[in-house]
């Protein structure tokens, strides 16, 4: 009988000794090894390592981000939240959870492939816990690169405008469409948070203004479809890196987890963390990074967190 060399072992194979390859161990043998790292970095104060594991993304961003506060960001010169002329945050049926269409008066409906969006707001000041309550308003353009309320054409409609209440876990869930790429800027979603449902009347209440970047393999598979002609054109010239929104990073800290297809529709995903202990409003000026001489006038100063 053949007894076994001493060592640790996993699924009949040895753990490899520092310095070793950990390649080709197989993805079980892969997780107990980081596991394992995980514990001993813990026991040593030395921190702990997050892994994370996608079963079925054939694109993904980041998706999550360690607990520093989220980039503020533009506004740009569509929110329609008072601060640069229409107000889409006074109108009855503005709290909702599928945006595609317009509301309170406003008859049309945003084509083009199906996004759920969802977005975890989490409270960096308090070891990422879970912002509940929290509100959150979201808009983007359409198929063709257009923002309802704004845009000619669409100037009668307010379609891809919505906002949600956070859940227990920090969650809001949109139902949208996948946004075109329009000339001079990366595929994005805006995004503002405010401290609760009551207080998004007033846009100096947001406690946190930012975009989601979308990753570039979901909008090529998106953007070879019929209606998003355009944006390939516009996709191929600009990038995460020279977009003067998520440039400075290459959008590394807001872009997005995505799963899905052409077929099924897409997830998108991102955790959000807001440092609630930070005065908002400190980003980019209205309109910057947006179309040119589409600048509004300046945003009212946004008030510190409650």
């Amino acid at each position: 009988m053949t007894s076994t060399p001493p060592g640790r072992w996993f699924n009949n194979r040895p753990l490899p000794r520092p310095g070793e390859d950990l390649e080709d161990q197989g993805l079980g043998f892969d997780v107990q090894t980081l596991i394992d790292r995980r514990q001993m970095l813990t026991a040593m104060g030395l921190g702990t390592l997050a892994f994370t594991l996608s079963a079925c993304a054939p694109t993904a961003g980041t998706g999550s981000r360690d607990a520093a506060e989220i980039p503020e960001e533009t506004a740009g010169p569509y929110p329609a939240d008072g601060s640069n002329g229409p107000d889409v945050l006074e109108r009855s049926g503005i709290v909702r959870s599928d945006i595609r269409s317009s509301f309170d008066g406003a008859t049309g409906t945003a084509q083009g492939i199906e996004m759920q969006l969802q977005l975890r707001i989490l409270d960096s000041a308090k070891d990422n816990a879970p912002m509940i309550g929290v509100a959150v308003y979201v808009w983007q353009c359409d198929r063709q690169g257009r923002y309802s309320m704004y845009s000619t054409g669409v100037q009668e409609e307010n379609y891809l405008r919505g906002v949600q209440l956070s859940d227990q876990d920090g969650m809001v869930s949109f139902t949208s469409i996948f946004p075109a790429c329009y000339a001079g800027r990366w595929p994005h979603i805006h995004f503002e948070i405010y401290p609760d449902e009551h207080s998004v009347t007033d846009a100096a209440n947001a406690i946190a203004t930012s975009q989601v970047a979308l990753p570039q393999e979901a909008c090529e598979q998106v953007y070879a479809t019929v209606g998003y002609e355009p944006s390939v054109k516009n996709l191929a010239a600009v990038s995460l890196r020279s977009d003067n929104v998520f440039g400075d990073d290459a959008g590394a800290s807001q872009l997005a987890a995505v799963t899905g297809s052409n077929t099924e529709g897409y997830r998108v995903s991102l955790e959000v963390p807001v440092d609630t202990r930070t005065t908002p409003g400190t980003g980019q000026e209205p309109g910057a990074g947006e179309r040119p001489g589409a600048r509004p006038p300046t945003r009212p100063a946004a008030s510190a967190a409650p």
